[in-house]
Formats: structure tokens, sequence, C-alpha cells
């Protein structure tokens, strides 16, 4: 995503996420605006259901993210087995009608983080990433041919001192 674009989003997001994230780090991307009524894929997983039940703002605010028109494919609370509420970063994949992909690794830090995010198509090529110190999200990363696109997913104070290193080929559809 162009830096121009994210100054943008972020500028316009930044003072509504501020007062938030002082008091609910686990939070900031329940504070971009965005529409609570989310499409979620008929064939995601219970865990993501519930994930986007309990969690509309962010999940809607993903979805923003990536564009118009795409559905929740899956959330994944990160590091893998931590507590939702007690998540430092989520990984969200949305699909859209047209066979994208599109991937988007919430910071939930409350703070700018290192940020690494990499989707590519299922035979290594093609892949989109993006990177650097983040204060909301990594990406959208997207992808054209997305049954079982690996998906790369960090975050931690630098580059060589990560708390998430999530490595899966099973965030889209392997179908």
């Amino acid at each position: 995503m162009s830096t121009i674009l994210r100054s943008t989003v972020g500028a316009a997001l930044a003072s509504a996420a501020a007062a938030v994230l002082l008091t609910a780090p686990q939070a900031s991307a329940a504070e971009r605006p965005a529409a609570t009524d989310v499409k979620v894929s008929p064939r995601a997983s219970a865990e993501t259901k519930a994930f986007a039940k309990a969690n509309p703002g962010p999940t809607a605010a993903a979805a923003t993210v990536c564009g118009t028109g795409y559905t929740l494919n899956k959330a994944i609370p990160l590091p893998e087995g931590t507590d939702p509420s007690m998540r430092l970063a989520t990984l969200f994949s949305y699909t859209n009608g047209s066979g994208k992909g599109c991937a988007i690794l919430d910071n939930n830090y409350g703070a700018s983080q290192y940020m690494y995010l990499k989707v590519c198509k299922v035979d290594g090529t093609g892949c989109d990433t993006d990177s650097g110190n983040f204060s909301q999200y990594a990406g959208p990363v997207y992808v054209s041919s997305l049954a079982c696109a690996p998906v790369t997913a960090k975050m931690g104070k630098t580059s060589s001192s990560l708390y998430i290193n999530y490595k899966s080929d099973y965030v889209f559809a392997c179908n």
C-alpha cells in the first residue's frame, strides 16, 4: 500500500483511535470508522464466526481497508493459542467474488510495532508484501490465485525481535 494512501487513511483514523488506545489497546481497529455488518463466508470456521460476532468493529474495519465487496474468510488472533481478548495482533483474510484474496495484519498492541505481512500464490510466486513500523495495520496485501495461498505474518519490537512469527497455507480456502 502506498505511503500516501496509508498517511491519508491513518490521519483520518488517528484521532478516533488515540483515546481508545490508551484504555483498550486490544481494540485498535474497533475505532476505525466502518460498518459493523461485515459479510462472513458461510465456509468460515466456527471460531472465525464467533470472533466476527464478538468483534464487529475490527472485523469490518479490516474489510474496509481491503476495498469494497470483500467477505471475511478467516480471523486468527495472534500469537496462536492466545485468548482473543488478549491478542497482540489479528490476521484477517478476505475474499471477493472475482477470486481475489486480501490479508490484513491488525495491530492490537496499542503502539507502533515492526510488522510484516506477505501472501503468495500457492507456487510461491506473485507475492505481495507490506512491512515497516505501523501503529494500526500491515497490508492490505493481495493475491489473485488464493487457493492455499501461503501467508506469513510477523510482529515485534524489531525485525529481529519478534513475538509473532506466523506462517500458514490455510488462511485462504484450499479447494
